[in-house]
């Protein structure tokens, strides 16, 4: 008969947290970004909803170019079909908020071009680095994406439209 010893090593975070999921973490950045008020941009406009837009469209193209250069992937929110309102965006093995935070400014100040506001949260913690099945697992899949969700709720509560760095 095998026995087996007790390991004598303290679990770290991230082993804590791959031990109680199916899923591996890894250090990362997850950016979580909305539009302000989109709906009454669009209701003003004279839009429809389902459909994109020069906005969504334009965001849908900003949020690929941005995932492919950072190698992040797009976790929840690009929609071709009905354009992108908003995302989450993991960008795993990768602590560079600087460059990130630079681009995302671009991505900002061209969504603005268009007479919109656009909030954008960025976290570095531990990411799965996967896309989510549904909206559900992007929003409360992991404590790093609802701490990012949470934190773009509120700061959209109080008028948005800006950049949020918790590093």
């Amino acid at each position: 008969m095998m026995m087996m010893r007790a390991a004598s090593k303290t679990m770290t975070g991230n082993e804590e947290l791959n031990a109680q999921s199916d899923r591996v973490f890894t250090l990362g950045i997850i950016i979580a970004l909305d539009l302000d008020r989109f709906s009454e941009y669009v209701e003003e406009k004279g839009l429809d909803p389902y459909k994109p837009n020069m906005v969504t469209g334009e965001l849908t193209n900003l949020v690929e170019e941005f995932a492919r250069r950072h190698r992040g992937v797009v976790v929840y929110g690009l929609s071709k079909e009905r354009g992108t309102e908003e995302a989450i965006i993991e960008i795993p093995f990768s602590t560079d908020v600087e460059r990130v935070v630079r681009d995302l400014e671009e991505l900002k100040r061209r969504i603005e071009s268009y007479g919109v506001s656009i909030t954008i949260v960025v976290l570095v913690d531990y990411v799965t680095g996967r896309s989510a099945k549904n909206r559900r697992e992007a929003y409360h899949g992991t404590p790093a994406r609802r701490r990012a969700i949470r934190l773009l709720r509120e700061i959209k509560r109080k008028g948005g439209g800006r950049i949020v760095v918790v590093a």
